[in-house]
């Protein structure tokens, strides 16, 4: 492609280093990119918490209005940020490969979870994380924390009453921080948000140039595959920020009989109730491994899902969302 395409993303450390790792991609195909910083909701209300603010594209919305107004050619996001509805005039082109979906038990010092004392403190701003939390360790203290990777290390460092902080490893190894984590979480203990880890790239329908090449340049297929099953439990399940929902798929069987197994939980705000199942099926492609997140969705509802879901819609109410 001859033209230079406007590369649009969050100015977050993270969300930079996002950005800088697809532009990096896309100059290696032989591809021209600038990098165009735009601020979003999630950005401008940072001391609400998530589960309270009235939106699911708390990170994604001013960028989808700037590919739209056609003021940037493609935007990058992270994949558990983007609603599993799509945004009229916009698709997704491109997913990369994705990092260590995990979570990471992060303290002052080091850490590992069966060390964490008694009524231990712990801060985070997910309420997936909160209701895992309280499920493997019902007499933890869970509050909440707020703001970028950097901010919220800032937080807990500065904060002696708070024993430690939950995040994405993924963030942590991207920005050279590996070194904070004090456990990498199984996903017995804590299933990762759907998508976790992955980057995607989106563009404008119809701009088949620019999604011709984000896709040969960034697209991992079995990283694909695995977030399709995911995001279609997800949105099955009517699921964002505002309900606790683990998923984690990966794909098994050898080339040419391609399987991928997909593993998800449904938990309680406190803890003290929990829907686990596991699907593993052949996903020759993006939509089988979309069906295939929808039967496990349908799935958990039968096993009881749904009730807790109710709960934890009720229990979040939209807070007014205003510039700090």
């Amino acid at each position: 492609m001859s033209r230079t395409l406007r590369l649009g993303t969050r100015g977050s450390p993270l969300a930079l280093w996002q950005a800088r790792r697809i532009q990096a991609l896309l100059e290696r195909a032989g591809t021209r990119t600038e990098l165009v910083t735009i601020r979003t909701t999630g950005d401008l209300i940072a001391q609400v918490p998530l589960a309270r603010i009235g939106t699911v594209a708390l990170f994604t919305a001013q960028l989808d209005e700037a590919l739209l107004a056609e003021r940037i050619d493609l935007a990058v996001h992270s994949l558990k940020d983007l609603p599993t509805g799509s945004c009229p005039g916009i698709e997704i082109a491109g997913v990369s490969e994705r990092e260590d979906p995990r979570d990471a038990l992060v303290g002052r010092g080091p850490i590992r979870w069966g060390e964490l004392p008694r009524g231990a403190t712990i801060a985070t701003s997910s309420l997936r994380r909160r209701a895992e939390l309280l499920r493997a360790r019902p007499d933890l203290d869970v509050v909440e924390i707020r703001g970028n990777v950097d901010s919220r290390l800032a937080k807990l460092d500065a904060t002696p009453a708070w024993t430690a902080t939950v995040l994405a490893t993924a963030g942590l190894l991207r920005l050279g921080l590996g070194d904070r984590i004090g456990e990498r979480l199984p996903f017995d203990l804590m299933l990762p948000a759907p998508g976790q880890g992955a980057l995607a790239v989106t563009t404008r329908d119809g701009d088949r140039a620019t999604a011709l090449v984000v896709r040969s340049a960034v697209h991992h297929v079995a990283t694909a595959l695995c977030v399709a099953a995911e995001r279609a439990l997800l949105g099955r399940l009517e699921g964002g920020c505002q309900v606790p929902v683990g998923a984690f798929a990966r794909v098994v069987g050898e080339a040419g009989a391609v399987e991928v197994e997909l593993t998800a939980r449904v938990v309680s705000l406190d803890g003290a109730h929990a829907v686990e199942r596991s699907v593993t099926a052949p996903a020759a492609d993006e939509a089988a491994a979309a069906r295939l997140g929808e039967a496990l969705a349908a799935a958990l509802r039968q096993a009881g899902a749904e009730p807790i879901l109710e709960r934890a819609r009720a229990a979040a109410p939209p807070a007014e969302v205003t510039e700090p």
